[in-house]
């Protein structure tokens, strides 16, 4: 069992840093320089794996904030709009980071008129860096301990002061950093196999994941995460995801079925 501490600020001087956005920061950071130094090794633009990079940033950083306020804490917000606003106070849905980064992405396509094959080589390594960068953000989110979980004696439960907890920030880090280590042993066999499937396969296996670990939030604590119909906006999300995938594999096997009886 983890002992429990918290490390919200870092004071120097006059200035004071806030632990969850520095690490957010740091992971950023280290999320890009790992998709330039790969961009580098396949031979791809740097200057669109930064503009890529920046785009997504933005439309992460927008969504997520408005999909927290709107999904998470609305009663809150609606009482007190100009608090939307202070973003330097936390509050962030990884849902809508990753719908916003998706919107960037397209948006960016749009743009720069990049077709898919064009933009997937781009797309996988940033999503490459993605996983190293969301780890380090995550555990940002653990030293804060933003995201406690139900009750237990696990292993990796964090004794907080009223009982040992799970955290989901400390297991969504590792499952971050679990993947990304996972990248590092196959990411050169799956793109040998085709651009894009780096994105999708390394999705599929975080939604799996996080749609079981979602289970694990609490719900006996005053600001706990929001339920609709017992589950949460990020499990609503991951079925509706999964439901539009099996429709869309299924509509296309029955396409490609009709072009063989046609041909």
């Amino acid at each position: 069992m983890l002992p429990y501490f918290t490390w919200h600020q870092i004071s120097l001087g006059p200035i004071t840093i806030q632990v969850w956005g520095l690490l957010v920061a740091l992971g950023f950071a280290a999320g890009v320089v790992w998709a330039y130094i790969w961009a580098r090794k396949y031979f791809l633009s740097e200057q669109v794996i930064l503009d890529l990079a920046l785009w997504t940033l933005i439309g992460g950083f927008v969504f997520a904030r408005l999909f927290f306020v709107v999904f998470y804490s609305f009663d809150y917000f609606y009482q007190y709009p100009i608090d939307i606003f202070k973003i330097w106070l936390g509050g962030a849905s990884s849902l809508g980071g990753f719908f916003g980064a998706g919107v960037a992405m397209y948006l960016f396509a749009k743009f720069r008129r990049f077709s898919w094959k064009e933009l997937a080589p781009y797309v996988d390594i940033l999503t490459f860096g993605l996983w190293l960068g969301w780890g380090i953000g995550r555990m940002g989110c653990f030293l804060i301990h933003d995201h406690p979980g139900r009750l237990s004696n696990f292993l990796l439960a964090v004794n907080f002061p009223a009982g040992a907890r799970h955290d989901l920030g400390l297991y969504d880090s590792l499952l971050a950093l679990c993947i990304f280590v996972f990248l590092l042993c196959l990411f050169k066999k799956i793109v040998k196999r085709g651009w894009g499937k780096v994105l999708f396969i390394t999705f599929a296996m975080y939604a799996l994941v996080r749609f079981w670990l979602d289970f694990l939030r609490a719900q006996d604590l005053p600001g706990a995460d929001a339920r609709y119909w017992l589950l949460t906006p990020m499990q609503w999300a991951i079925l509706v995801g999964f439901g539009l995938l099996t429709f869309w594999l299924g509509w296309r096997k029955i396409g490609q079925s009709k072009n063989g009886e046609v041909a």
